[in-house]
């Protein structure tokens, strides 16, 4: 990437070197997430769409702008997350999960889960569709929060329309059973079932507010691909908060790149990917 002040060949707006490394201590600053230096085109695809949008000239205008307009911080932070997510992605969690129901039933209690990072709703939905088939009703004593920092992934996951390539790994009773076929100009789409929408809460919340706005007792936390993103110390900080928001016994289930060698003091491992809070000293 060239440093000095010409745009390169194929890029429509001055893009140095400097420029990556401000969106970079600008992101980690904001969001916590350490965006890594083999990200250089993806921050250019991303943020080139917002100059277009913005009319801006190049990048020094954009970041001037952004200390000037505080609503564009969730734009800045929409345009350079990923959001991968499938349904039942990592099955085996929704294996557990279906037993930390049966168990819920013993204890006469309602099961209280967090998806953190829920992207476009793949993921608390798949949390839904098990909780109902396992507890054999679609109003189940349950509590199923979701939330993410992307407001715009949110809305999706909100409307809860798929195209139905998406729901392959499903099984035709699951399809039958929580989805509605789109037709029409909708054809090719599904939806969740209302009363499936209706069991998920869904929030903004970034990782790193000081305020999550959730209570304790939580018997499930999924944060699953999303602790990569954060450096060693912030990964620490955000795995004490969540473990204290687990009741004893409780699960957290990471993804599957991901280990808390380094974090030994507060989760142990149950199972592959699954955690509880390390037993005390």
């Amino acid at each position: 990437m060239p440093n000095i002040g010409l745009p390169a060949p194929d890029h429509e707006f001055l893009y140095t070197r400097r420029d990556f490394q401000q969106v970079r201590e600008r992101l980690y600053r904001h969001a916590g997430i350490s965006l890594s230096e083999n990200k250089e085109q993806l921050v250019y695809s991303r943020l080139s769409r917002r100059l277009r949008s913005l009319r801006l000239n190049s990048f020094a205008e954009y970041f001037a702008y952004l200390e000037t307009h505080e609503e564009e911080w969730q734009q800045f932070v929409n345009a350079l997350t990923t959001n991968l997510t499938a349904f039942f992605r990592e099955r085996h969690h929704f294996e557990h999960l279906a037993r930390l129901a049966d168990e819920q039933l013993l204890d006469h209690r309602p099961l209280r889960v967090w998806s953190a990072a829920s992207s476009t709703g793949e993921e608390p939905y798949s949390i839904a569709m098990t909780l109902v088939d396992a507890l054999g009703s679609f109003t189940p004593p349950v509590q199923i929060m979701a939330s993410d920092i992307d407001t715009g992934v949110l809305h999706s996951a909100r409307q809860g329309i798929y195209p139905m390539e998406r729901l392959e790994a499903l099984s035709p009773a699951q399809k039958r059973r929580f989805f509605l076929r789109g037709t029409g100009v909708n054809a090719g789409k599904a939806r969740v079932v209302g009363e499936l929408r209706q069991l998920v809460e869904f929030r903004q919340i970034n990782l790193l507010d000081a305020n999550w706005g959730i209570s304790g007792g939580l018997d499930a936390i999924f944060c699953r691909n999303v602790m990569i993103y954060f450096d060693k110390p912030t990964q620490t900080r955000l795995l004490e908060r969540m473990v204290s928001l687990l009741r004893p016994g409780g699960l957290l289930f990471a993804g599957h790149s991901e280990n808390f060698v380094h974090a030994a003091h507060l989760v142990r491992s149950v199972g592959r990917t699954t955690y509880q809070a390390a037993r005390p000293a």
